[in-house]
């Protein structure tokens, strides 16, 4: 074995022939690295290897078209036929050596992330299990190209052969969608022979042990059916042979099912034992609040999935097998609303949309679309939206608890004053909580109403009347909790001042400038305040709160020594407040502005009848806008969801937050794009072509 291994190996690089492969290969991987990776600035190298897999086609049959086939031409396959070895050795050799073949261009590849690292933040597991795959995949074709050059004494043949085996391999799944888009006993017949998908599942940061087992199977039974390929030629035409034939036979269907159905039983095995999320984010694991969630259900829950599984997004497949996987409770059925489109109407009125689902238990049901699976963010190179994040197990398990809660908690949005009703992205984060919201007028309404969980008051433009003033007042002392937005404004608001005054806070006059650099966003207005550690700001510590025009807030001392404030904003010292923000544009201070730092958020409690009263104060009529949330990467959602979960009636909302998608952007610079992209797509593929070709010629004139 090892001396064929040798010989083969020699033979492939003695020719142009192996040259030529490495050269190919390391051509497209550094044509789409460079386009991906360098110019676009992705980290992850993904990308590059799923759009290389059409060089297989043509590579792989060009490299395996000799190896048997040849031998066979040139008759010298008659010492092969009658050595004194076994065939498996034989077969073994020669892959092995046009595996050694195929992994240079691999280990080169490896080589990728370490430079792009250079540049960015680089999620390296992700990046080496898609590498993984590339060469499992390059591997199982390679054993398919030794099959089917043993099949022939043509190597012209040998070749075309192996380009239709290939792709047919290649374009397997898109097959038996045409066929079914629901599946049938036909689409999983052919779905043996599909070699990509197994692929795609490792590209997704999926570490799959049902995708290696394949590629493994793939690999083996392409060499099995060499060896008896080879086996059928060592005989004469005898009775003999026709008994070793049709043992032959028996032997390769026994083989064949026996790998089919080890592939069948391991996709069977519960998926926290055969799959391993290896993303930085870990988007497929479930976090503990989702496990608590799951293991507290006393009642089945159906998630209907308005799409066949095989047209489903993978990840979200992904996610709801370990949902399915780990409660007996929970069931996972897939629908195809072309075929059936008044299914979703007896659990939504919602105009419902293909990849949506509907969680649905005995008490209700709860929609959720397809576009709430995802975070979209809009760029500003595009002006176009883009996925950012993914939100599949925070919008399933918090319909797992909205289908399961007794009772669902209401929060009131103040209306009448000039408030800034809440966008779209901010009200989706009530809905994630489960919790209704509706507007609420005080000039109609007696109180505000006795089953309110919470107030938000987002930045009223004009003054609260004194009715108005006694109602919300009266609230609170009786216990409840609210959420005051206070936004600069020339007008005086001494009714809304005096609702802060009871809690101890007073509103300064002028708008906020900050000095500091690291503490503002392009102008001293737009400010990136100090982020305090509390309760409500453990999800944003880390990060930017963007709080622009905001106005600053002086806390009693006293009430800030008995623990009744609780910091959550604040700016540097070098900050001051404008009285004449209207007529100064500068950075500088004027006359009559007042010196920082300031509170710009706060959490304020006191005693109320048997209970507590909280009260949360941001002064950015801003701070709750979409498109403040986007200068943050969604940071003033976080900021804003923790709020509204910190009031006790409603602690036990269960939120998992949005996971990131990407690990960021690659910086690259423009001459180590230029000169990294000269060396990966020219200097190297033509470097090993001028290699091959000296060493070609030289043994040509031998």
């Amino acid at each position: 074995m090892t001396a064929i291994y040798k010989r083969e190996l020699r033979a492939c690089f003695h020719s142009f022939i192996g040259w030529l492969f490495l050269a190919v290969v390391l051509f497209l991987t550094g044509l789409y690295t460079t386009a991906y990776n360098l110019a676009q600035g992705s980290a992850y190298i993904s990308y590059t290897l799923e759009s290389s897999l059409i060089i297989f086609i043509v590579a792989i049959p060009i490299l395996t078209m000799r190896i048997l086939a040849e031998d066979r031409k040139n008759k010298t396959d008659q010492m092969i036929l009658t050595a004194p070895v076994s065939v498996w050795k034989i077969v073994l050799g020669k892959y092995m050596a046009l595996e050694t073949v195929f992994a240079i261009p691999c280990a080169v590849l490896c080589l990728y992330p370490l430079l792009l690292g250079r540049y960015g933040d680089i999620p390296y597991a992700e990046n080496y299990v898609a590498l993984f795959g590339f060469f499992l995949y390059g591997s199982a074709v390679v054993a398919i190209g030794v099959f089917v050059s043993s099949l022939t004494e043509s190597q012209v043949i040998a070749a075309v052969l192996s380009v239709v085996f290939i792709f047919i391999g290649y374009v397997m799944s898109g097959i038996c969608s045409l066929i079914s888009a629901t599946g049938n006993i036909m689409t999983k017949m052919l779905s043996v022979y599909d070699l990509t998908s197994p692929f795609v599942d490792l590209l997704n940061g999926s570490l799959k042990i049902s995708a290696i087992v394949y590629y493994l199977s793939v690999i083996f039974l392409m060499l099995f059916f060499t060896t008896q390929s080879i086996q059928k030629r060592r005989y004469s035409v005898s009775v003999k042979q026709l008994k070793k034939g049709a043992y032959s036979i028996g032997l390769i269907i026994l083989t064949t099912a026996v790998l089919i159905c080890v592939n069948v039983v391991l996709k069977q095995l519960p998926t926290e034992y055969t799959e391993f999320d290896v993303t930085k984010e870990r988007l497929y694991s479930l976090t503990e609040e989702s496990y608590k969630m799951m293991d507290a259900l006393q009642e089945d829950i159906t998630i209907y999935v308005l799409s066949p599984e095989g047209s489903m997004n993978l990840d979200v497949v992904e996610t709801l097998n370990r949902y399915e996987n780990y409660s007996k409770h929970i069931r996972v059925e897939y629908v195809d609303i072309s075929s059936n489109p008044t299914f979703a109407a007896q659990y939504t009125d919602a105009s419902v949309s293909s990849r949506s689902l509907i969680v649905v238990s005995d008490r209700r049901s709860k929609y959720i679309d397809a576009n709430e699976l995802y975070q979209m963010e809009l760029s500003y190179e595009t002006y176009g939206y883009e996925i950012t994040g993914y939100d599949a197990e925070g919008q399933i398990t918090s319909a797992l608890s909205y289908v399961t809660m007794e009772d669902m908690p209401k929060v009131y949005l103040l209306d009448g004053h000039g408030e800034s009703g809440l966008e779209e992205g901010f009200l989706s984060v009530l809905s994630k909580l489960n919790i209704e919201y509706e507007t609420l007028n005080l000039l109609t309404a007696e109180e505000v109403p006795a089953d309110a969980k919470g107030l938000i008051v987002n930045a009223p433009t004009a003054d609260f009347s004194a009715d108005d003033t006694e109602k919300i007042r009266e609230y609170l002392n009786s216990g409840g909790d609210a959420l005051f937005v206070y936004g600069y404004s020339e007008e005086k608001l001494p009714n809304y001042q005096s609702l802060l005054a009871d809690y101890n806070v007073t509103i300064e006059a002028g708008m906020v400038v900050e000095q500091s650099m690291d503490y503002y966003y392009q102008n001293m207005l737009y400010l990136l305040p100090e982020v305090e550690y509390d309760e409500m700001t453990a999800s944003v510590y880390d990060g930017y709160v963007f709080a622009p025009y905001a106005v600053g807030i002086v806390i009693d001392e006293d009430a800030e020594e008995n623990g009744e404030v609780h910091y959550l904003l604040k700016t540097t010292e070098n900050a001051f407040a404008r009285t004449n923000p209207d007529e100064v544009t500068d950075g500088a201070k004027t006359e009559g502005d007042i010196d920082g730092p300031f509170a710009l958020g706060a959490r304020m409690t006191k005693q109320a009848g048997d209970g507590e009263s909280t009260v949360v104060v941001y002064t950015s009529a801003a701070i709750f806008q979409d498109t403040a949330d986007a200068i943050v990467s969604g940071n003033n959602k976080k900021l804003f969801e923790s709020t509204v979960r910190s009031f006790a009636t409603v602690e036990n909302s269960v939120a998992v937050p949005v996971k990131s998608y990407f690990a960021g952007i690659l910086t690259v610079p423009a001459l180590d794009f230029f000169l990294v992209g000269i060396l990966m797509v020219i200097a190297v593929p033509i470097g090993l072509l001028t290699a091959g070709l000296v060493i070609w010629l030289q043994r040509r004139k031998k």
